[in-house]
């Protein structure tokens, strides 16, 4: 659905939805998991080693290219080092569970609708455009969702089912599932940025 960069060999294709943190076009679980004791994959090493040593501006940076919340930003970069991804993964989940209504709506805001991928049909790229704006006129905020293990050729399917399903929803039933989906959509952009190296982008997952 959305729009990646080629990935290297042996990193994992993103599996996301939205674009990172380009301007939304309208204003707008379980509990906390433990952090696991087992070791980092030998493939995010690298990126956890560069993250961890990074000034303070720079790991920022990066964490707001996941989820644009600068006190959650700020938090995660301030607990650095991290022993292991999944340390640092289970940190990013907590702090998300920690904001405020206010910084939760910031982080909505900053999202943006997923694009079709240019290959998709006429038909469907029209029905999602038309499913994204109605989305948005009700929440005032794009449509998020994680599709974490959804194969690339149902994401688009996945993407206009979820969006015709939670339009039905009351605004604070899906404001819970929208932020839900967020910190979701946060973990796994972050474990990808780790794989891929430690250069922000704008587009993505």
């Amino acid at each position: 659905m959305s729009h990646v960069h080629p990935t290297r060999p042996g990193v994992p294709e993103p599996t996301l939805t939205s674009d990172t943190h380009a301007p939304c076009r309208k204003p707008g679980s379980t509990d906390t998991p433990a952090i696991p004791a087992q070791q980092t994959h030998p493939r995010h090493t690298g990126g956890l080693v560069g993250f961890n040593a990074a000034s303070a501006a720079e790991a920022e940076a990066l964490l707001l290219s996941c989820c644009h919340s600068p006190r959650w930003a700020e938090r995660v970069a301030a607990h650095r080092p991290y022993p292991t991804v999944d340390a640092l993964l289970a940190a990013a989940d907590e702090a998300g569970y920690d904001l405020s209504r206010a910084e939760l709506d910031t982080a909505l805001a900053a999202e943006s609708s997923a694009l079709p991928h240019p290959e998709a049909p006429p038909a469907a790229r029209t029905a999602l455009r038309a499913a994204h704006a109605a989305y948005e006129s009700s929440f005032g905020h794009a449509f998020v969702i994680s599709l974490d293990g959804v194969r690339p050729g149902e994401r688009l399917d996945q993407v206009l089912a979820g969006i015709r399903s939670r339009l039905g929803n009351e605004p604070e039933e899906e404001r819970v599932i929208a932020t839900d989906e967020l910190r979701r959509l946060t973990r796994a952009r972050l474990a990808f940025r780790l794989a891929e190296g430690l250069t922000p982008r704008h587009s993505g997952p």
